[in-house]
């Protein structure tokens, strides 16, 4: 399409093959073949060599439909066994809306599923063509006669309400033996996909990074090369806090990145069109930071919703392939995140400042083809983004709009895709007429498997994220343990979507050179949709800019049926030795989901056995255990709890259990005192008051210790915050009370304005507890603290007795006094000063 196209880059190339055989010619028309659903088209063709009679072709169906001819069964025989299996090729010319489903078995065991991508049923005038590989092992053919069995298969939550609206119309099809090894078991399209895991919406900060590894290796994408987004806000405050960590901890588990940084709405260009100093310097300095880690940018982020300039976007993706590239030699650049939004007339937008009335500048420029050909015209790669089934909205589906654009696609789009985000809210349900069971679920699974149909990379909106979630939300990830991460359930009794996106992931983004394998329990499986993937990762090539590699033996099993599935399988492992590492399965939690396995011992056959529940996707994470270095836990926390306790909390490390040590006091003389926990935490008990304790943890096994903490035994204790009411009588229209116990220190309740006497805060604890102290904490605004304070109680909200009087302290004040019996509680501010007074977080503390 242009010089700056990419459409070669995605994939590794694949190897060359000898045609065994061939039904049609590759002309862009099904006209040789039988009309589908004739009465003399034949469910079965013998392919006897690579060119077919008319005579032939013409009883062959020229696709399948659910309804009426769902198979076709081609012979064709084997002198030999391929050395590096097959190839199979489809070419398809038309398929309906619905992303029909094409399951390939090879001798009645499943080689793969084709999601096929289409627009019929749309309003679109282009069509959507595309040639479809799916690698089929030598382990799955036979000397002699094998059969291909092509099927049509309905949706996992679909009834045969769909089978009508499940077709598609092919040119041609073949089969290769390859000449040499695969790189990769292509399943239909090579696909990356991924999530964006960020804190409170916005923030790439500590909690961010801490549940980054937890959330990629739970859906299974973790260690295959695989993409998430980084878009931290340039006008965010802290957005970006720890985008250092966040990258380095993609680059340790071989995952690519796609970044957005640069705010565009408050960007005024030059006079000769060109970026302000200041917003070329923020590029600049982020691009010398991180670029190494990340392989693509994103010019801008749906341009019409939020009111962007055209001539800003092109300006930043000029700049992008001049001074980015040279940085960063290695960057791809990706079209804005299209929303494809209409002019203002139509409908409104968000984003807008002082009186205009559009939808980006010009108004409705992102729903215009020929303006958005201009972005098209200086990136790499397309983009657009998808709820639901806008995908294929005749007016901003992010399908439909690129076949405008490009004026169609002979071949797959004439640019590769990467969309920034894809996803289902709370409200999306499937279309009734394809009958599903589970209409949330079927939904986000519908749209996802359209991506893998259409598109080359494609990341979910958010794994957290209100109405769009992949996990439960609503809370600060930096005070929570990511091993209690939990799957967010759209609608009770259906699928989730992280279970959806687990199975997909497995069986389509999961990377690196086939293992072999051998399924012995083949008649319990015969026909069945159970799918295995086993890879060693350790084959892909270093990724673009951050060089990042996997060791990785990676060991799939899908079931794609709407039944329990029991499979027996010996996987040929690269190394005769003994594996180990994690498994991950069905589960609402982490901890449920996720468990820690040892002593595989490869001959270098390994054997596993599965069964696999209904539309469950279990993954092995597996390595060498010689290669299994010992790694400290990290994270150590200790927090008092009730009865003079202390709770230990760490993020996991490699190993089946912990041994938690302790010393009184700052002595270096360790002991064990627990052995053999298998959870992340441990409360200890008993403990004296007043004495100071000294805490590490490390695998058991392992020499390598935790970083040691400090805690002083006390019986004082937070109170629960959760029927807590708080108020002001500061102006709370500007300053929430709520942010001072929300749990999160980035939010905040402050005066708005120079401190002065007379200021209080006050707290309704919901009933009547014996307190001692409070904490205010305003870390991040370390010069906001109360130049004095007088700390009172009441039981009536009416009569206040003052109980302690004092000086804040920069970053925190910590209140102290003899144990009283109160609901309510109130901070006066009694000084004055040049600052806020504000509050981040406030704790109550108690012996109850």
């Amino acid at each position: 399409m242009n010089k700056l196209s990419s459409a070669g880059d995605v994939g590794p190339e694949l190897p060359e093959g000898t045609v065994l055989w061939q039904l049609g010619q590759h002309d862009g028309s099904a006209g040789e073949f039988a009309e589908t659903g004739t009465a003399n088209v034949e469910e079965t063709v013998n392919a006897a060599s690579s060119a077919q009679k008319a005579s032939v072709l013409q009883k062959i169906p020229s696709g399948l439909r659910g309804d009426t001819n769902p198979e076709l069964r081609i012979s064709y025989k084997l002198d030999k066994i391929p050395l590096n299996g097959v190839l199979f090729r489809v070419s398809i010319l038309d398929a309906y809306k619905s992303v029909p489903q094409m399951s390939v078995f090879s001798n009645r065991q499943l080689s793969g599923i084709i999601q096929i991508a289409g627009v019929s049923g749309t309003d679109s005038k282009y069509t959507f063509q595309k040639t479809y590989e799916l690698y089929i092992p030598k382990e799955q053919l036979v000397t002699g006669t094998n059969e291909l069995k092509l099927q049509v298969a309905r949706g996992i939550y679909s009834s045969d309400m769909e089978d009508k609206y499940n077709w598609w119309t092919w040119d041609n099809l073949s089969l290769e033996s390859l000449k040499s090894p695969i790189k990769e078991p292509i399943h239909g399209s090579y696909t990356l996909t991924g999530t964006m895991v960020n804190n409170k919406q916005f923030y790439f900060d500590e909690g961010a990074v801490t549940h980054l590894p937890y959330i990629m290796k739970w859906l299974g994408v973790a260690y295959s090369g695989n993409i998430m987004r980084t878009s931290c806000a340039s006008d965010v405050g802290r957005s970006c806090s720890n985008m250092g960590d966040y990258y380095k901890v993609l680059k340790d588990y071989n995952m690519q990145a796609v970044a957005l940084y640069l705010y565009t709405g408050d960007i005024k260009l030059k006079e000769d069109g060109s970026l302000p100093d200041d917003a070329e310097k923020k590029l600049t300095d982020y691009f010398e930071q991180y670029s190494p880690y990340f392989q693509y940018y994103e010019v801008d982020n749906e341009p019409g919703l939020f009111n962007r300039s055209k001539a800003v976007n092109l300006a930043i993706a000029e700049w992008l392939n001049k001074k980015g590239k040279t940085i960063a030699p290695h960057l791809k650049t990706v079209a804005p995140g299209w929303a494809y939004w209409p002019n203002y007339s139509k409908d409104s937008c968000g984003n807008q400042k002082g009186t205009a009335r559009q939808c980006g500048d010009p108004d409705g420029w992102e729903r215009d083809p020929e303006q958005r050909e201009e972005l098209e015209k200086v990136t790499d790669l397309t983009n657009g983004h998808s709820y639901g089934e806008s995908y294929i909205f005749s007016n901003g589906g992010s399908f439909t709009e690129n076949l405008k654009t490009f004026g169609g696609a002979a071949d797959g789009l004439r640019k590769k895709m990467l969309t920034t985000e894809f996803g289902t809210s709370d409200s999306h349900v499937d279309a009734y007429q394809y009958g599903a069971s589970e209409r949330t679920a079927a939904v986000f699974d519908r749209i996802m498997r359209a991506h893998i149909g259409y598109a080359d990379m494609f990341v979910q909106h958010a794994a957290f994220f209100k109405n769009f979630s992949l996990f439960k939300y609503g809370f600060n990830l930096e005070e929570h343990d990511p091993a209690k991460t939990e799957i967010y359930y759209t609608k009770k009794g259906e699928d989730s979507r992280v279970s959806i996106m687990r199975r997909l992931d497995l069986a389509y983004a999961t990377h690196g050179a086939p293992l072999s394998y051998n399924i012995t329990n083949k008649n319990a499986l015969a026909d069945k949709l159970v799918y295995v993937r086993a890879v060693d990762t350790s084959t892909l090539e270093p990724l673009a800019g951050s060089g990042a590699t996997s060791n990785k033996v990676l060991v799939n099993f899908v079931n794609f049926e709407e039944t329990p599935q029991t499979v027996t399988v010996k996987v040929t492992m690269p190394k005769k030795t003994v594996y180990e590492g994690e498994r991950f399965g069905n589960g609402d939690t982490y901890e449920e989901a996720r468990s820690y396995v040892s002593d595989k011992k490869a001959t270098p056959v390994l054997e596993f056995t599965e069964t696999l529940a209904p539309g469950e996707a279990v993954q092995y994470i597996l390595e060498p255990s010689s290669e299994v270095a010992d790694v400290a836990p990290q994270g150590l926390n200790a927090a008092a709890v009730k009865g003079l306790a202390v709770k230990l909390s760490w993020l996991e490390a490699p190993g089946a259990s912990y041994e938690v040590l302790r010393a009184e006091g700052s002595s270096s003389d360790m002991k064990v005192i627990a052995n053999g926990i298998t959870d992340t935490g441990y409360t200890d008990s008993n403990l004296n008051e007043g004495t100071l304790y000294t805490y590490a943890v490390r695998v058991a096994g392992s020499e390598v210790m935790s970083e040691k903490t400090q805690i002083t035994a006390t019986g004082l204790v937070p109170l629960d915050r959760s029927d807590w009411k708080v108020s002001s009588n500061v102006n709370t229209e500007a300053s929430n009370p709520a942010n001072a116990i929300d749990g999160d220190r980035r939010t905040r309740w402050d005066t708005g304005k120079h401190q002065a006497s007379g200021e209080y805060f006050q707290i309704d604890l919901g009933q009547v507890h014996s307190v001692e102290a409070v904490d205010l904490d305003y870390t991040l605004s370390s010069y906001d603290y109360p130049r004095g304070y007088e700390l009172y109680i009441s039981d009536d909200a009416k009569n206040w007795n003052m109980i302690v009087s004092g000086k804040g302290k920069l970053e925190m004040t910590k209140i102290v006094f003899a144990p009283v019996k109160t609901r309510y509680i109130r901070i006066l501010q009694t000084g004055s000063g040049g600052n806020y007074w504000s509050i981040q977080e406030m704790q109550v503390y108690s012996r109850e």
